[in-house]
């Protein structure tokens, strides 16, 4: 053998085992999930259970002291405003005497009172749907023009319709105010007069439907015993409780999604109020919670919305920002680290740690203001062994 090559043989053989040693001891590339940032929808909602209520419900009671006869109305059969509901004779015990005729004749003129006071609400809600509705043409007209923005012309739309809903309200009120001084004239009857041996007819203040029956057979009630409630089941709203975190970033007129209500596709809503008052609950876990209640409107015809009923458990999607077209990454490759949110992206063959700003995020995906490209690849679900500069390689890559 040439004495040169024997030579580098002498050296390469210890080269050659050194190298082998150094790559048998190299640790291998950890395997990893990853996922592309990229562009597309993304729509961030609060979710929460709701439940579906009648808008103006109204309870009929007793107003005296007197046996009921049986009521056969039953819950689902429609009223009319004026139609009787119950028949209430006064008791033996009920005749009146000076004082007790002195304090029902007092509840008559409180219940006129009252009476006149509902009326004159009507009227402020009747100017100020006409306010309403002159401010909203005013907006439309600047909103062809481009003077103000769209959202605004929204805003005052919803002030037209609840205003509308006012003068509703409104309308219910002096019908409840005309029931409560029937009712108070009917405190003044004593047993045996009035037709029908004393009988008294209890009348429904609205039309609508009788929702739930309270008492059926005949008995002696009480004077303000609840005897049934009635309202109208096509005039439905969901009030939904959400931790006062979530409800203090909604407003009025966003859009709502409401799902598993029992049909074949959500049904659209819009918040109406939150309310301006929680209250504590406590979690199925045993946590304490401050709550606000939402109450949604629903939107669409009632025929959309056929089968459902009072007090009906609905999934409310509060849509508190949208966007079709938005840098996103998913959540599962953020992580906190001491200056705000961090993900590792993969470079080389290597994990990179970034420091990652992001805006609203779902429970899958954030929107991505800085930090990241678009068509970059990050680590998801990273692990303990995961550190900046390490070597990874894609799951399932040889």
């Amino acid at each position: 053998m040439n004495p040169i090559v024997k030579k580098a043989l002498m050296f390469a053989v210890p080269v050659v085992v050194v190298a082998g040693f150094v790559v048998a001891l190299r640790p291998n590339p950890f395997p990893v999930d990853v996922a592309a940032v990229g562009r597309g929808p993304l729509r961030v909602t609060l979710d929460e259970e709701g439940e579906t209520r009648v808008r103006d419900r109204f309870v009929v009671s007793a107003p005296f002291t007197g046996r009921i006869l049986r009521i056969e109305l039953e819950p689902g059969e429609p009223v009319q405003a004026g139609g009787v509901l119950a028949v209430l004779r006064p008791a033996e015990a009920n005749l009146l005497d000076v004082r007790s005729r002195a304090s029902s004749e007092a509840q008559v003129r409180q219940a006129e009172a009252a009476l006149g006071r509902a009326r004159a609400n009507r009227e402020r809600a009747r100017a100020e749907m006409r306010f309403a509705q002159s401010d909203l043409k005013r907006a439309e007209a600047l909103g062809k023009q481009g003077i103000v923005s769209r959202e605004e012309v929204e805003v005052a739309q919803l002030a037209v319709e609840t205003r509308q809903e006012t003068l509703k309200a409104a309308e219910f009120e002096i019908q409840v105010a005309q029931s409560e001084l029937s009712a108070a004239r009917a405190g003044l009857l004593e047993a045996g007069q009035g037709g029908g041996g004393g009988a008294y007819e209890v009348h429904s203040p609205v039309d609508g439907t009788v929702l739930r029956r309270l008492r059926e057979s005949e008995t002696v009630v009480p004077a303000g015993e609840p005897l049934m409630e009635v309202g109208d089941p096509a005039s439905l709203e969901i009030v939904a409780d959400l931790l006062s975190t979530d409800a203090a970033r909604l407003r009025p007129g966003q859009p709502v999604e409401i799902e598993q209500w029992g049909g074949g596709k959500p049904l659209a809503g819009r918040v109406r109020r939150v309310e301006p008052s929680g209250f504590l609950k406590i979690s199925a876990l045993g946590v304490e919670e401050q709550r606000v209640n939402v109450i949604i409107d629903l939107a669409g015809s009632p025929e959309e919305r056929r089968g459902l009923g009072d007090g009906f458990r609905v999934e409310v999607r509060v849509v508190v920002w949208d966007s079709p077209d938005a840098l996103q990454v998913p959540t599962s490759a953020l992580f906190r680290d001491e200056q705000g949110w961090a993900a590792f992206v993969l470079e080389n063959g290597k994990a990179v740690r970034r420091r990652v700003e992001i805006g609203p995020q779902s429970d899958r995906a954030a929107a991505v203001l800085s930090g990241l490209k678009e068509g970059e690849k990050v680590i998801i679900h990273p692990g303990a062994d995961i550190k900046d500069g390490v070597e990874v390689k894609e799951r399932g890559e040889g």
